[in-house]
């Protein structure tokens, strides 16, 4: 019988290497935040630093608080993990504008490594390939539905390497599929922007699809959680509805509030033209492409 990852989410010890990994991520973007705001009159602004401080936050939450304990014991803890990464934190890493603050934050040996041109022109290749909408919602698609795979979640939940694969994946596809939605509410003309508002629509079919079928399936999907060791009142097949309902509540009203808010913007007097772009996510004499990852005003 294969091993599976039996931790009980009472015997939780504190994650001190990762903590301080998060520790350096968030002093690296404060230490270039500030310093943008002492060099520079195009400043990002502070709700958007408190934004990706929370959204790194969030992350933590995910992957080293005692949540990341127990989603070994339940299915709804599991969806919340994923929840966290892709829907809450994500776009609020990208709300908070990251790549000039972290630039800014590295010593100028590895700013100007990072920004070498033999470097820089493929980057932007590759920026601008997985920042068409079409490939983020593709991306973000196949990892939901992929890890909720019943062959593919087991194999996440028996190692402890595959399960870290799995969380990363959905934070990083969760960072291309808002990438386009950030853009979009600054920048976009009217057909852009009304193209990601069903952009988002679309994005809840196959969550809905995935979340009805796990409220209302009348079997247990998972049944490695059958061997878990379980501290709750909750049956397995209960949890496994538990957590289909609130996949489809967040997710639903999630979407809901974004395309909302991209709407009333398309819709406002002053929507009629596209903001113009600029190369604000990197300071001064890093001269990069418009269309690259990061480079827009968002």
């Amino acid at each position: 019988m294969p091993h599976v990852m039996h931790v009980h989410s009472e015997v939780w010890q504190f994650p001190l290497p990762l903590t301080l990994a998060f520790v350096f991520t968030a002093w690296l973007y404060v230490r270039g935040w500030l310093s943008l705001r002492s060099t520079s009159f195009n400043r990002i602004q502070a709700w958007r630093a408190i934004s990706f401080l929370f959204g790194l936050s969030l992350i933590w939450v995910a992957v080293a608080s005692p949540i990341a304990s127990s989603d070994a014991e339940l299915l709804t803890i599991h969806m919340v993990q994923h929840l966290l990464l892709m829907t809450f934190a994500a776009p609020l890493i990208v709300l908070g504008a990251p790549v000039r603050p972290f630039l800014l934050g590295l010593p100028s040996s590895f700013m100007y490594a990072f920004v070498h041109p033999a470097l820089r022109r493929p980057v932007q290749r590759i920026g601008r390939a997985l920042g068409r909408p079409a490939v983020c919602w593709c991306a973000a698609t196949a990892t939901l539905v992929g890890w909720h795979i019943p062959a593919a979640f087991t194999l996440a939940m028996q190692s402890h390497i595959w399960h870290a694969v799995e969380l990363a994946s959905f934070f990083v596809t969760g960072l291309l599929f808002w990438w386009p939605v950030v853009r979009s509410w600054r920048g976009a003309s009217k057909p852009e922007g009304w193209s990601i508002v069903v952009y988002l629509f679309l994005a809840t079919l196959p969550c809905d699809t995935l979340s009805a079928f796990l409220v209302f399936s009348e079997r247990v999907m998972y049944p490695v959680y059958l061997s878990m060791p379980r501290h709750s009142s909750l049956s397995v097949l209960e949890d496994q509805q538990l957590a289909g309902a609130l996949m489809w509540t967040a997710v639903t009203i999630v979407y809901l509030v974004a395309g909302a808010i991209l709407s009333i913007r398309l819709l406002s007097p002053q929507s009629g033209a596209p903001a113009a772009f600029v190369p604000s996510q990197f300071a001064g004499n890093v001269p990069l492409d418009n269309d690259a990852p990061g480079t827009e005003v968002i």
